[in-house]
């Protein structure tokens, strides 16, 4: 197998055959049929390259991983210390923080955004195999010498009129061979089919003998909205979120058969939003319930309505204590000030979920601005930008990433 290379850029950077050699004719041709007519979310195409937006992670095209690293501005531009960053974000936010080992780290190559989700689907594919797969009921239709489970009036008409000894029955049977097992399946011959590290690959191959008797399969989005899962199959939904994801993005070579297309990208948005809601809820919940995402209805008519949702809500366990709503901003804001539109989303959030105070969360070099509101129902909004890095250029994980808003709660 060809020896793996990596592009690496920054969000809404451009890459162009001019700018980076590595970054082919071929290279771009793939991207483009990637793009196609409907386009990506992921980038927009441009004169001889491509624009990348505000998505982070890794594109594999055939033997080439071009990783888009994140950003706050352009006083820190090292490569390493961003894709280091963008790794811890991914572990601490898909929850596998904790199961990574020092082994590990020392396995982990210059693509290792993309080797850590890989790794994390055969981990929840061992995992699901050594508790045994589920079973499910699903219905057969077969033409067989023996009448099984009920007589299929159309089939039997198209296929048994001169064969009148053959039956074409329908019945359930109750087996592995159900639509959840088949995309487990489908998502490890996909990754079967591109280059990975030779250690995953292997364990790739050991986990597909558990699949054999399980039939491949066609996946779209829609058969994946029309997987549901229950008591006994609520095991899945880490598999299949990242089944999602990898199946989604995989746009197979059908002409050559060596550059299949495989993109995990990430917004950076809800990416920083879910980071800051981990690390909320695990150095505030001694004095605040941290609820995400949290909606409710403030327009209504007779056919529709719309919601506002926050990304973060404080709610204090003390009665003292005062509601907070946080939305977080992965920008730099111009001259430290809030757009309108931000203060008016604040201001809004505030009068429906009945706070008197919302902040603004930015990444970036530790500062705060507060403002009130000119109205009669008063209220506050401050816009708080925090430290991401540390002296050593390592993403803050501890107490500190959040002292200067936690000081600004107690005031």
């Amino acid at each position: 197998m060809p020896k793996s290379k990596t592009i690496s850029v920054f969000e809404h950077e451009r890459l162009t055959l001019k700018s980076e050699p590595n970054f082919t004719v071929k290279l771009f041709e793939q991207l483009e049929k990637y793009h196609g007519i409907n386009g990506t979310p992921y980038f927009s195409l441009i004169h001889k390259g491509v624009k990348f937006n505000q998505y982070v992670g890794v594109i594999q095209v055939g033997d080439t991983a071009i990783e888009v690293l994140p950003k706050t501005d352009r006083s820190t531009l090292d490569k390493k210390i961003w894709r280091d960053v963008l790794i811890q974000m991914l572990r601490i936010t898909s929850g596998i923080e904790a199961a990574s080992t020092s082994k590990s780290d020392l396995r982990l190559q210059r693509n290792s955004i993309f080797d850590l989700y890989i790794e994390l689907f055969i981990k929840e594919c061992e995992r699901l195999t050594h508790q045994g797969l589920a079973k499910k009921y699903r219905k057969v239709k077969e033409n067989q010498t023996a009448l099984k489970g009920r007589l299929h009036i159309p089939g039997q008409i198209r296929d048994n009129i001169i064969h009148k000894e053959r039956f074409h029955v329908e019945y359930s049977k109750y087996d592995f061979n159900h639509l959840i097992n088949q995309i487990l399946k489908k998502t490890l011959v996909v990754l079967s089919q591109i280059p990975i590290r030779s250690d995953l690959r292997s364990r790739v191959k050991s986990q597909l003998l558990y699949f054999e008797e399980i039939e491949d399969c066609t996946v779209n989005e829609q058969m994946f909205n029309q997987t549901y899962l229950n008591r006994k199959t609520e095991r899945y939904s880490e598999a299949l979120e990242i089944a999602r994801l990898i199946l989604l993005n995989y746009h197979p070579d059908i002409s050559k058969g060596s550059n299949h297309v495989l993109a995990l990208m990430f917004d950076m948005n809800q990416l920083w939003e879910r980071f800051i809601t981990k690390m909320m809820r695990r150095h505030l919940s001694d004095k605040y319930q941290v609820k995400a995402q949290s909606n409710k209805v403030f327009w209504r008519s007779e056919s529709s309505r719309k919601r506002l949702k926050p990304d973060i809500l404080l709610i204090p366990k003390d009665e003292s204590g005062k509601k907070i709503v946080v939305d977080t901003k992965w920008k730099t804001p111009t001259k430290n000030r809030p757009s309108d539109n931000d203060l008016r989303q604040i201001f809004a959030y505030n009068r429906l979920f009945k706070s008197h105070d919302g902040v603004l969360l930015y990444p970036g070099t530790e500062k705060q601005v507060t403002g009130k509101y000119e109205t009669e129902f008063g209220g506050s909004c401050t816009l708080q930008t925090i430290n991401v890095l540390d002296h050593s250029g390592k993403l803050i994980t501890n107490d500190f990433l959040l002292d200067t808003f936690s000081q600004n709660l107690m005031q």
